[in-house]
């Protein structure tokens, strides 16, 4: 008997021992899948937070330093290729004309000053009979040509270009950014840390490994949320075999806290909105500001929890610690005691408390309406901030602006989501397999 007995145990127990390694499987993977979205979520937030100091607008288009440079650049420019046009040279020729009259009529003025000394009276006679007024003006014209033509000498317009160059650096040197020094550093840190010489390079670098990363978090979420599809599918295959309920339901749980524990620290949401592109003409030549952030955030749950409570107003902590419990602790609470009842120890089961988490706090579970909050959240800053930046597009013949909003859900979210749906699920299984009611 005890032969035909372990004969028919034996197909039981290893169907569980199967069961247990096949769950233990997906339980790895999901962790190592969790790990990893966690791991390159951060990396993607240290990366886009660094791109965010370096394009900030604060550095571009608000910086005195930026605009200095800009326009040296153009000036610059300017005086290597400086020439003078057909009717600038006109003018010019003209204002030297009027300047050799004046000084001519300022001459004469001068000198038919009457004189007290002997010496000033001789210089007097002399210069009435030596100097004809008249014929000076006459000649003025052709004095300002030649002038007009050794301005127009190369060696001369050098010399002319180095004096405007000189003044211009003057002008620079007395411009000063109080916060250039600070920004500098901080830009130079960031430069250093990526490995890269100058803005453009960190751009290239930063903008393919931030695609990258994207790609690879959301493959390893979806393959979270594979892994779950998968368990349910178990239950569905293990529907009529009760003795394997508990150990499939107690791994079910263990899923369950992986998927809350990376959903409550990966990045939920961000909200990013910046100056795409702006365009203008400055002293005939083009200027342009891209990628110029004007704001970037981006956040978990246990993140806004932790601002929340650290604010030190108490509206602000409360609402922290209304988070903290009714979509953190509850949900880890009621996973866990239900774990702890169906293991079958009689002290624990009889437990009011366990009782009470495992079947009735359901009902103070806010996993939910955080999912529904944080959709409403990203709804309502996506449509003030689209409303906002809409005001900034500018396109006409002097400036173009344009500007982008790149607000998102991130894969935090998807996880998050993933497990509150996943928890509804496990608490019908729980209902219908301990044939109690689940509050």
């Amino acid at each position: 008997m005890a032969t035909q007995k372990n004969i028919k145990e034996s197909p039981l127990r290893i169907s569980k021992a199967v069961l247990i390694a096949v769950v233990s499987l997906l339980l790895i993977i999901t962790a190592f899948c969790g790990y990893k979205v966690h791991h390159l979520s951060g990396r993607q937030v240290q990366l886009k937070e660094d791109y965010s100091v370096v394009n900030n607008i604060s550095f571009g288009m608000l910086s005195i330093s930026e605009w200095r440079d800009k326009i040296d650049t153009i000036i610059t420019n300017r005086l290597q290729n400086f020439d003078f046009t057909p009717t600038q040279e006109a003018e010019l020729e003209k204002e030297i004309e009027q300047i050799l009259n004046a000084l001519i009529d300022k001459a004469v003025r001068i000198i038919n000053k009457p004189k007290k000394s002997l010496g000033g009276k001789i210089r007097k006679l002399a210069f009435k009979a030596l100097v004809n007024e008249d014929d000076l003006h006459k000649k003025v014209p052709a004095f300002a040509k030649k002038i007009m033509q050794e301005i127009k000498e190369p060696s001369s317009k050098e010399r002319l270009a180095n004096l405007i160059e000189s003044k211009i650096n003057q002008l620079e040197e007395e411009t000063y950014d109080s916060a250039s020094h600070a920004k500098k550093m901080a830009i130079d840190a960031i430069f250093n840390k990526y490995h890269v010489n100058n803005k453009a390079a960190f751009q290239k670098k930063t903008t393919s490994s931030i695609a990258a990363l994207v790609h690879d978090t959301y493959l390893y979420a979806f393959g979270m949320l594979i892994c779950v599809l998968i368990v349910l599918g178990i239950w569905r295959l293990i529907r009529n075999n009760q003795s394997l309920y508990t150990a499939l339901y107690i791994m079910s749980i263990l899923l369950a806290l992986v998927l809350l524990l990376v959903g409550l620290t990966t990045t939920m949401i961000e909200v990013d909105a910046r100056i795409k592109t702006l365009n203008f003409h400055l002293l005939g030549k083009n200027i342009s500001f891209n990628n110029q952030v004007l704001f970037f955030q981006s956040k978990s749950i246990l993140d806004v929890v932790n601002i929340l409570l650290k604010t030190g107003h108490y509206d602000s902590i409360i609402v922290g610690i209304l988070i903290l419990c009714f979509s953190i602790l509850f949900p880890i609470a009621k996973l866990l005691s239900t774990g702890i009842y169906l293991l079958g120890k009689k002290k624990w089961t009889k437990n009011k408390y366990v009782k009470y988490f495992a079947f009735k706090s359901g009902k103070w579970s806010m996993t939910d309406v955080m999912v529904v909050a944080i959709l409403m959240t990203f709804i309502g800053f996506n449509g003030i901030l689209e409303s906002q930046l809409a005001s900034l597009n500018i396109h006409n013949e002097t400036v173009t602006s344009i500007t982008t909003n790149n607000t998102a859900l991130q894969p935090g979210y998807i996880v998050f989501t993933g497990f509150v749906i996943y928890e509804l699920i496990l608490s019908q299984i729980l209902k219908n397999i301990t044939h109690t009611k689940v509050e």
